[in-house]
C-alpha cells in the first residue's frame, strides 16, 4: 500500500486533470398541467428551488433541491384538497434540451403529527408526510457523472418544469359541528355556524376551513363566550376513499357581561371623566356584546381629542363573569395650525391661515378661527363647538362668517350666523339640522355709473343636512357610494315678505376594475321654489361651471347671465343639473391618467341648455393626498377654448 503522501499527490494530480466542475444556475421555473392558478402560487412559493434562482450551483445541492420539490409541490397542493396528485420535476437547459434528473411520484406516507392548517400547509388537524430536510447523497453519483460529461460544456443555465396533474379532490364525508351550551342558541353563533365551509359533499379547502374555524371562534368571543372550548376537532382524510370526515365542536360555557369602564388618561387627566362616561351605552351587567366596546372606541376617536386610544375588555379580570373595559386614553396636539398659499382666476393670489383649539377646557370645548385673502375675495370664520350626546354622538356648533367679494362684475359682503346641532347616526350617515341668520349685500358693477345700485335681503331659514358615505377607502376610494342631500327654506328678502324652499342632491360612484384603474360617476340636481330667483342673494342661487362641476367652462359660467358695461355678471339659476363620467388608470406607480366628459347647466324653468366639456387629465398620488391637474375644452361655445383645473385632496 502506497505511502499517505503518494495517495494525496495522486488525488491531486486526478482533481488537476479533470478539471473545475461547472455550476448550473437554474433561471426560470415554470408550470404545467391543470392546476388553478392559485394552486401554483402557493407550490411556488413553497419550493426551495424558488430561493435559489440565478444563483450557482453544486450538482448536489441542485439534485437535491429537484428531489425534494416533489414533496413540496405535493404538501402545497393539499391546502385545496388535492392529496393524490401527479407532479413531474424536469430540468432543461435554455435549448429546451431535457438534462438529468426526471422523477413523478403520486402517494405520501401519512404524517399524524403534522399540526398546522394554512394557505401553504395542510389543515392543523389533517395527517400529512414530512418532507426531506437535509440533502441526500441518494443520486450523487448520477449528478457527478452529468457534470464530468458537460466539464467543458459553456451552456449551463436551465429551466426547471414542474408538471402538476392534481387528480381527483378530497370530499367531506362525514360532518359533525356544532356548539354545545347556551352559546349553541346565541343568534350571531347561529349565523357563524351556518357560513361554515366545506360541509358534506364539498371539497376539503383548508383556507375555507379554517376561515369558517376563526369565524365561529370570534363569534363566541365577540358575545361573551370567553371561556368557549374546543372539546371536539379533527380532520381525518382515507385517501383511499378521497374522503375526509369533519368532527368540530365547541363547548360555550357561560356567557360574560358588560363590567365599569375605566379610563385612564395618560400622562395626567385633561378632561372629565363625567364627559367621557356620557359616550357609555351600557349599564353594567348587560351581556357582553363586543359591537358596544367598539362603538365606545369610535366615538372617543371621533371627538378628536386623543393621540391614542386603546379599548379593551378584560375578562380576565372579571368577577362574576362581570368584564371591566378599559380605556387608555393619551392627548393629542391640543392646537393645529395651518397657513397655505391660492390663486383663482376670478380671487386673484391670495392665502390662508387658521388656527383650531382641539379642547380649550375639560369639558371638551373646541373653537376654530379661519381667514381666506386674496384680492378681489376675502372671508373670515370663527366657530365654537361643544360635545353633545344626547340621542346621537356630535356636536352643538356656533359659527360666523363674514364675506366680502369684489370683481369686475360684482360687489357682494355677506354676513352669515348659523347654529347647529350634527350626529353621527351609523357609521356611513352623518345627520345635522341647523338655523341660519343670513344678511347680504350685492350689485352689479357698470362702468357707467360712480355709484352701485346696493340691494339688501336678510333671511331665517332652517336647514336640514345628510351625508352618507359608503367607500372602501376615503382618499381614494375604488368601490363604494357617497352622497349628500340638502334641504332647507325661510322667508326674508328686501321686504321680509319673501319665501324659498331649495332642494340640493349629489352623489359620486366608484368603481375599480383592478388595482390601478376605476371609473368615476358624479352627479347634481337641485331645484329652488321661489317667485323671483334674482329676489334671492347670490349665495342662495345654483351656478354650473369649474373644476367641481362641468370642466372646460370657467367657475359659475354655465347659466342665465346679465352683459353690463363693467362685464358679464352670472346671475344663477332655480336649478341645476349635471352629471360627469371618467377613467382614471395608473402606471404602476404614482404617477396615472384619466379621461372625462362632463355635461351639466344652471337654468330657469324646465328647459335645461346643457352644455357638455371633454379632457384629459395628470395624476399623482402625493403624499398628502391626490393630486389632479385637469385639461378640458367645452364643446358649446365656452368663453375660453381651454381651461386648467387643479384639485388636491380626497374625493370625498
Amino acid at each position: 500500500m502506497p505511502p499517505p503522501f503518494l495517495r494525496a499527490a495522486f488525488a491531486g494530480v486526478c482533481l488537476l486533470a479533470r478539471g473545475p466542475a461547472l455550476a448550473d444556475r437554474v433561471t426560470v421555473v415554470r408550470f404545467v398541467g391543470g392546476a388553478a392558478p392559485a394552486m401554483r402560487a402557493n407550490v411556488r412559493s413553497a419550493l426551495s428551488l424558488q430561493n435559489e434562482l440565478d444563483k450557482d450551483l453544486r450538482p448536489r445541492r441542485l439534485g437535491y433541491l429537484l428531489r425534494v420539490a416533489e414533496d413540496e409541490a405535493r404538501r402545497a397542493l393539499e391546502p385545496f384538497g388535492y392529496y393524490a396528485p401527479t407532479v413531474t420535476v424536469e430540468r432543461s437547459d435554455r435549448n429546451g434540451q431535457p438534462r438529468g434528473h426526471a422523477a413523478a411520484r403520486t402517494e405520501n406516507a401519512p404524517d399524524p403529527d403534522d399540526p398546522d392548517l394554512s394557505a401553504t400547509s395542510p389543515p392543523e388537524d389533517t395527517p400529512t408526510a414530512d418532507s426531506p430536510d437535509a440533502e441526500s447523497p441518494a443520486g450523487d453519483a448520477a449528478d457527478e457523472e452529468a457534470s464530468s460529461q458537460r466539464m467543458h460544456s459553456r451552456d449551463h443555465t436551465l429551466t426547471v418544469t414542474v408538471r402538476i396533474d392534481p387528480g381527483q379532490p378530497v370530499r367531506v364525508r362525514g360532518f359533525d359541528l356544532g356548539v354545545d351550551g347556551p352559546g349553541g342558541e346565541d343568534a350571531t353563533v347561529e349565523a357563524a355556524l351556518a357560513l361554515f365551509h366545506p360541509r358534506t359533499g364539498e371539497v376539503l379547502d383548508h383556507t375555507l376551513y379554517e376561515a369558517g374555524k376563526t369565524r365561529i371562534a370570534r363569534a363566541l368571543a365577540d358575545h361573551g363566550w370567553f371561556d368557549a372550548d374546543l372539546s371536539s376537532h379533527r380532520v381525518e382524510v382515507t385517501r383511499a376513499d378521497q374522503a375526509a370526515d369533519i368532527a368540530l365542536r365547541w363547548n360555550s360555557g357561560q356567557r360574560y357581561s358588560l363590567g365599569e369602564v375605566r379610563f385612564r388618561q395618560t400622562p395626567e387627566p385633561f378632561l372629565h371623566d363625567a364627559l367621557l362616561h356620557k359616550l357609555v351605552r351600557w349599564q353594567p351587567g348587560a351581556p357582553y356584546d363586543e359591537a358596544e366596546v367598539e362603538r365606545l372606541r369610535a366615538s372617543l376617536v371621533a371627538l378628536d381629542y386623543f393621540a391614542l386610544v386603546d379599548v379593551q375588555a378584560r375578562p380576565d379580570e372579571a368577577s362574576d363573569r362581570s368584564a371591566p373595559v378599559v380605556v387608555e386614553l393619551s392627548p393629542a396636539k391640543r392646537s393645529i395650525y395651518t397657513l397655505g398659499v391660492s390663486y383663482g382666476t376670478l380671487d386673484g393670489p391670495g392665502f390662508s391661515a387658521g388656527v383650531e383649539r382641539r379642547y380649550l377646557n375639560a369639558r371638551g370645548h373646541k373653537a376654530l378661527a379661519q381667514l381666506d385673502w386674496a384680492s378681489r375675495r376675502k372671508a373670515a370664520t370663527l366657530q365654537y363647538r361643544i360635545p353633545a350626546f344626547a340621542w346621537l354622538d356630535g356636536w352643538y356648533t356656533a359659527s360666523l362668517q363674514a364675506s366680502d367679494e369684489l370683481t369686475d362684475y360684482v360687489n357682494s359682503r355677506r354676513l352669515e350666523l348659523v347654529a347647529s346641532r350634527s350626529g353621527q347616526y351609523d357609521n356611513h350617515l352623518n345627520l345635522a339640522v341647523s338655523m341660519h341668520l343670513l344678511r347680504e349685500r350685492w350689485a352689479y358693477r357698470t362702468i357707467l355709473k360712480p355709484t352701485e345700485d346696493f340691494r339688501f335681503a336678510s333671511f331665517l331659514f332652517p336647514a336640514l343636512q345628510a351625508d352618507y358615505v359608503d367607500v372602501d377607502d376615503r382618499m381614494e376610494p375604488r368601490r363604494g357610494f357617497g352622497a349628500h342631500l340638502t334641504l332647507r327654506g325661510g322667508r326674508g328678502g328686501s321686504d321680509g315678505q319673501s319665501n324659498f324652499a331649495q332642494l340640493y342632491l349629489s352623489g359620486q360612484w366608484f368603481h375599480g376594475f383592478d388595482e390601478d384603474s376605476r371609473l368615476i360617476a358624479r352627479g347634481e340636481l337641485g331645484h329652488t321654489f321661489a317667485g323671483d330667483v334674482l329676489d334671492l342673494p347670490p349665495s342662495l342661487r345654483f351656478y354650473a361651471g369649474g373644476d367641481r362641476s362641468v370642466r372646460g367652462y370657467g367657475w359659475h359660467e354655465i347659466g342665465p347671465r346679465i352683459h353690463t358695461s363693467g362685464g358679464v355678471y352670472y346671475t344663477g339659476a332655480s336649478n341645476l343639473l349635471t352629471a360627469s363620467l371618467e377613467y382614471e388608470r395608473y402606471f404602476g406607480g404614482p404617477w396615472g391618467a384619466a379621461v372625462f366628459v362632463d355635461s351639466g347647466s344652471a337654468f330657469e324653468g324646465r328647459h335645461a341648455d346643457m352644455r357638455t366639456g371633454v379632457g384629459i387629465g395628470l395624476r399623482w398620488r402625493s403624499p398628502v393626498g391626490p393630486v389632479r391637474i385637469d385639461l378640458a375644452h367645452g364643446l358649446d361655445g365656452p368663453d375660453a377654448p381651454v381651461t386648467l383645473h387643479l384639485n388636491i385632496g380626497a374625493d370625498l
